[in-house]
């Protein structure tokens, strides 16, 4: 039988919501800083798969949301493609070569370094009971690019958006590659266990509208539809993270079944111009879980209620932030958890 989350990704609604937060593994939680510690950096803890599995179960154990999404990052797609990938602390993750310095040629694609991967996927599945729902997940094409393309994290995407602009070929060439890479990562993933996969576009909204419909609708809508072939049934969530009003034209466009709405979105507009019948996911700002109080909880009931008349996930807008503290996660659960629509 299939646990609250799954069933509400195929499109059926229950007078509970299901919840799982985005980052729901992480540094905001004293167990995870405590294995952080003694396992050492952030790369050595995603490739140990004991660890990483850990990490996954560890919001489970302690919240019992409906969903364990696996402890990962979006970057060991262009790990696998050949570029080296070091997470620095205080600077973040640096990938080389550049590739606005080199060309894609220029990689080797190393695709073992996915194998530890499905390997955390396959323990956490013997780890978690029927009820929970195992997400994998993958950074989106334009996302992922944004990073090879400048070696680390940016903000306004400044070398990736000129590139597209200045040579499309060679910024269409690492967008596919990317995909290709992406639809393997995500069908082993699921041949690992992974119940439903999310593609995280998280810098979709610095694109212009037609930039929009090439690198981020047209790439999600090729994976989508590859994913669902290879693997039939099984929900691909798509959230392009600042999409605005795209927003219905990717959920139109892509094939997914089921859209991430971030904070900036209205519930209320979401509701109406999405097409009828799909589930959505969100969209509580993580700032408001991290500031907590009556507000919390106002807006907590506004989300469910505005989205009482389709099948919703109960999630945050984005990744919950490493300060939030804990008791206001468990008022958050409590408040979902006690909403019937």
């Amino acid at each position: 039988m299939a646990g609250l989350l799954l069933d509400t990704l195929r499109g059926n609604r229950a007078d509970q919501v299901p919840m799982w937060l985005m980052r729901q593994a992480g540094r905001y939680l004293p167990e995870y800083r405590e294995l952080r510690a003694e396992k050492g950096g952030f790369l050595a803890l995603v490739y140990d798969t004991e660890a990483a599995a850990e990490v996954t179960v560890q919001p489970i154990r302690r919240f019992g949301f409906d969903g364990a999404i696996l402890f990962s990052d979006i970057l060991i797609v262009p790990y696998a493609m050949g570029q080296d990938l070091q997470f620095l602390a205080g600077e973040g993750p640096h990938l080389s070569p550049r590739l606005a310095d080199t060309t894609l040629s220029a990689l080797q694609r190393v695709p073992e370094r996915l194998e530890p991967i499905y390997a955390t996927v396959d323990r956490v599945k013997a780890l978690i009971g029927p009820q929970t729902t195992l997400l994998g997940f993958a950074g989106s094409p334009w996302t992922v690019a944004t990073y090879m393309v400048n070696g680390e994290g940016s903000k306004d995407h400044h070398a990736a958006r000129v590139m597209a602009y200045k040579d499309p070929g060679a910024f269409g060439a690492i967008v596919d590659a990317i995909a290709d890479m992406t639809v393997d990562y995500l069908v082993g993933q699921i041949e690992a266990g992974a119940e439903a996969v999310q593609l995280f576009d998280s810098w979709s909204g610095s694109l212009a509208p037609d930039e929009f419909e090439r690198w981020v609708i047209a790439p999600n809508a090729r994976i989508t539809a590859a994913v669902q072939a290879r693997c039939p049934g099984v929900p691909v969530i798509g959230f392009p993270k600042g999409a605005g009003a795209k927003l219905a034209a990717y959920a139109r466009e892509t094939g997914v079944v089921a859209v991430g709405v971030d904070e900036t979105i209205d519930p209320l507009w979401a509701a109406r111009e999405l097409p009828a019948g799909m589930p959505v996911q969100g969209n509580l700002d993580p700032l408001l879980l991290e500031a907590g109080g009556d507000r919390l909880v106002e807006r907590t009931h506004a989300i469910l209620e505005a989205f009482a008349d389709r099948p919703h996930v109960f999630n945050l807008g984005h990744g919950i932030g490493q300060h939030t503290p804990i008791d206001h996660v468990v008022t958050l659960r409590d408040t979902v958890r006690a909403w019937r629509g």
